[in-house]
């Protein structure tokens, strides 16, 4: 199986002996504490899940800004977007070495984990807005990573951590949430060596299904990891839950047994297009994938991002040999009437626009919020009456 990025094996940091996770929840209740914000709480999620593997915790600035311009840290390890804990004020932590991090997302807002607090520094407006170009290509308000990131706060605490649990994740996905090393063994014990990923934050219309079978196919993979984004998203996007219930669906139906792996990761979503798709190949690689499925606007949002620029950086931006995954560049696909099947549209110079069955997000919506079925070359039957029973009951 293809080994993690940045080191022989994986580290995950969440304390996997019960006895010691006990003592040091109990420590934590005795430890100065902050909330941390959504996107610092999902990292932990992620580091304590193994998918942020080599990382031993949250960066400092100057780590920060380096990864941000150059996408390696000052040590030199390939990574393209900070993986920080940001806050407003830390005042209340201040000479502190050993602090509790609360979680945002839970009532109540039990012990996430424990970080030592290696050191506490401030991003200047300008560091704030150069990391934000870097990171999203844009620095306007109205993109929901620019929003996101920039509204956590300057103050960055850096340092290792110790992981205690993963939220709201295993509670509320039981079936769904794993970590990169529950998704090893699972690999392990099927027999898979070769594996594609395929990332999503939406229900699997038949493109994405053909998608993943001609992926499938092209590199001659034993199986097929369809992995789903769990954690926060922008508004209008469709529930997770609602998400899991279309994909579970699809794979049940029209994919053989034992082909495929359906999983979510706990994380919020950047949607910063080309920088986050590298995100998305460290920690599939992390996850034990050979092959992560990069199609059009891939991680973007609006008109942000070129088609194709995440698959372009890639080749412009990452070091030759930085990752060991490999990326399946997918030009869009859609059913051709001409030949009854999805393709992929790069394959066929000979159709037009008219020859292909599109559909917006925006008809979509509106075709299933006003109980009208999905074209059966859009969408399987059984997948449009699961979203159309979610739009119905908005």
């Amino acid at each position: 199986m293809i080994i993690p990025h940045g080191s022989d094996k994986l580290n995950p940091l969440f304390i996997l002996d019960e006895s010691k996770r006990k003592e040091l929840i109990q420590e934590a209740e005795g430890l100065p504490s902050l909330v941390v914000s959504s996107a610092a709480a999902a990292n932990a999620v992620m580091l304590g899940s193994g998918y942020f593997n080599p990382l031993k915790g949250y960066m400092n600035k100057a780590d920060s800004l380096s990864v941000a311009d150059a996408m390696h840290t000052t040590g030199g390890l390939f990574w393209p977007v900070p993986i920080v804990n940001m806050v407003e004020d830390a005042s209340a932590i201040k000479g502190v070495k050993r602090i509790a991090l609360r979680d945002p997302n839970v009532e109540d807002n039990p012990v996430l984990a424990i970080q030592d607090v290696e050191a506490i520094e401030e991003f200047s407006d300008d560091d704030m807005a150069f990391m934000t170009e870097k990171i999203f290509r844009t620095d306007d308000p109205k993109h929901p990573g620019v929003a996101a990131f920039n509204s956590v706060g300057k103050t960055v605490i850096s340092g290792p951590i110790q992981v205690l649990n993963f939220s709201y994740f295993e509670k509320d996905f039981p079936e769904t949430f794993r970590t990169a090393y529950q998704i090893r063994d699972e690999m392990e014990k099927l027999g898979w060596e070769k594996v594609v990923a395929f990332q999503t934050r939406n229900p699997m219309h038949r493109a994405h299904e053909e998608l993943c079978r001609m992926a499938h196919a092209a590199v001659g993979a034993d199986g097929i990891l369809i992995h789903m984004l769990l954690g926060k998203l922008k508004a209008g996007d469709i529930p997770a839950d609602v998400r899991d219930a279309c994909i579970r669906k699809m794979v049940e139906l029209y994919f053989p047994p034992n082909t495929v792996l359906i999983t979510g990761y706990g994380f919020d979503m950047l949607y910063a297009g080309p920088r986050e798709a590298v995100l998305h190949a460290i920690f599939r690689q992390n996850s034990g994938c050979t092959h992560l499925i990069v199609g059009r606007d891939h991680a973007g949002v609006g008109d942000y991002y070129g088609p194709f620029d995440a698959q372009k950086i890639f080749h412009d931006e990452a070091p030759e040999g930085a990752l060991k995954i490999e990326i399946f560049e997918a030009d869009h696909t859609a059913w051709s009437k001409k030949l009854n099947q999805v393709v992929m549209m790069r394959d066929h110079p000979d159709h037009t626009k008219e020859d292909y069955v599109f559909l917006s997000g925006t008809k979509v919506r509106e075709m299933l919020s006003n109980g009208e079925a999905l074209p059966v070359e859009f969408s399987r039957p059984e997948v449009a009456a699961i979203l159309m029973n979610y739009y119905q009951s908005l």
